[in-house]
C-alpha cells in the first residue's frame, strides 16, 4: 500500500512537472519611472583631490523588454546629478563642490531569478550621457586650502561621458504593476577634462554609486 502511494506521488510530481515544461513563456514590455539619489566623486591624477562622497539625484522613464525566461533587455532615459565634494582636513571652514547635470541612456541586460510574484535581479550593461549644465558651490573666496587646486577654474571640457554600470534590486510584483529597489555603481571609461599630454590631468573619470526606486507596469 506504502508503495502504491509513493509511485503515485512520484507519478504526480512528474507529470506536474511536465505540465509546467509546456507551458509557454510569455514576453512581456513594461514602462515605468523612477527616482532614487546618487553618490559620486571623480578620480583625477597624476596629483589626487581629497573628496568625500557628493549626493545628488536621479529620475527618469525606465523601458524593459522581457524577451525570454531569467532574460530580458532593460533601457533607460535618465537625468543624474554627479560631479565632487572636496574634503578639507585641516581647514574645514571651507568648503568646495561641483555639481554636473547629464542626460544618460542606459542600455543593460537583465537577469533575473524568482517566483511570479517576487524576483531577484542584477542589471548589466554601457551607459552614455551628455553634461548639459554644471553648477559650483563654494566658499573659498580667493583662498587655496588644498594643494590641487587647479580644476576648481576648469570647466567641463568633455561634455560627453560614457563608461559601465551594473548592480543587484529586487523586484515586487503586484497587481498594479511592479516596484524594483536597485543599487548601482558607474565607472566612466572617459574623463571630464582634456586628458593631452599638455593638459594638467591625465584622468578625471567619474564613480558614481545610486539607490533608486522603479514602478513600472506591463504594457503587454
Amino acid at each position: 500500500m506504502i508503495r502504491k502511494i509513493i509511485a503515485t506521488a512520484i507519478t504526480g510530481l512528474i507529470a506536474l512537472n511536465g505540465l509546467r515544461a509546456q507551458e509557454p513563456f510569455k514576453r512581456e514590455l513594461s514602462l515605468g519611472a523612477s527616482f532614487g539619489t546618487t553618490f559620486s566623486s571623480v578620480s583625477f591624477a597624476p596629483t589626487k583631490v581629497q573628496q568625500k562622497m557628493k549626493m545628488g539625484y536621479t529620475g527618469g522613464l525606465t523601458l524593459r523588454w522581457i524577451t525570454e525566461k531569467n532574460l530580458g533587455l532593460q533601457a533607460e532615459l535618465n537625468f543624474a546629478q554627479q560631479g565632487w565634494e572636496e574634503k578639507f582636513e585641516e581647514q574645514p571652514q571651507y568648503q568646495y563642490n561641483r555639481t554636473i547635470n547629464y542626460v544618460e541612456l542606459p542600455i543593460l541586460t537583465h537577469i533575473y531569478f524568482g517566483s511570479k510574484r517576487f524576483r531577484a535581479f542584477v542589471n548589466l550593461g554601457p551607459k552614455i550621457g551628455y553634461a548639459f549644465g554644471e553648477k559650483t558651490s563654494e566658499n573659498l573666496g580667493g583662498a587655496r586650502p588644498n594643494t590641487e587646486n587647479e580644476q576648481h577654474d576648469m570647466p567641463v571640457e568633455k561634455k560627453f561621458d560614457w563608461g559601465l554600470c551594473g548592480g543587484p534590486g529586487i523586484e515586487l510584483r503586484t497587481g498594479i504593476g511592479s516596484f524594483l529597489l536597485e543599487g548601482r555603481y558607474y565607472y566612466a571609461l572617459g574623463d571630464i577634462f582634456n586628458s593631452r599630454k599638455e593638459d594638467y590631468f591625465s584622468k578625471s573619470s567619474s564613480q558614481v554609486i545610486s539607490a533608486k526606486i522603479t514602478y513600472i507596469i506591463p504594457i503587454f
